[in-house]
């Protein structure tokens, strides 16, 4: 399990040291990072999800073909696209929101994504987002239309 270590302007080497066995001492792995809007990993994974959007907005792949090739060609355990309807479109919107005002228009997020937000399509929560899903949670099967 990942636990990033964030450290702040004024935080000493000590105290830097004292988290990060603390977190390996808990059996998880650290990862120290400067404080920064979305630290590491939260970044990244944005960046992912809102180029995974707008690959779907292009007509690139299906949302089903881009998750299947992160993957199994990235080893990733759950697709982009998956990840964002589970965390919740409107969730994954007013992260990039905050991101974009942050840092910049890199994580401008696509038109799909606030057009989808815009009209209730929240992923699992509303049981319809880049997917569909049942009232459990548990995602039904795919048959997007693959381009050509």
């Amino acid at each position: 399990t990942l636990v990033e270590v964030v450290l702040g302007t004024a935080t000493a080497t000590t105290a830097a040291e004292a988290a990060e066995r603390w977190v390996r001492a808990l059996g998880k792995t650290a990862v120290i990072v400067r404080d920064s809007p979305g630290f590491a990993s939260s970044r990244l994974g944005v960046l992912l999800g809102l180029e995974a959007i707008r690959m779907v907005e292009e007509g690139v792949a299906t949302p089903d073909d881009i998750d299947t090739a992160m993957e199994l060609g990235y080893k990733h355990p759950v697709g982009p696209l998956r990840l964002t309807d589970i965390v919740g479109l409107d969730v994954r919107l007013d992260i990039a929101e905050y991101l974009t005002r942050e840092l910049g228009p890199r994580f401008e997020p696509p038109e799909l994504l606030r057009r989808m937000v815009a009209e209730g399509m929240l992923g699992r929560k509303t049981g319809q987002g880049f997917f569909a899903w049942n009232s459990d949670g548990s995602p039904l099967p795919t048959a997007g239309e693959r381009p050509r």
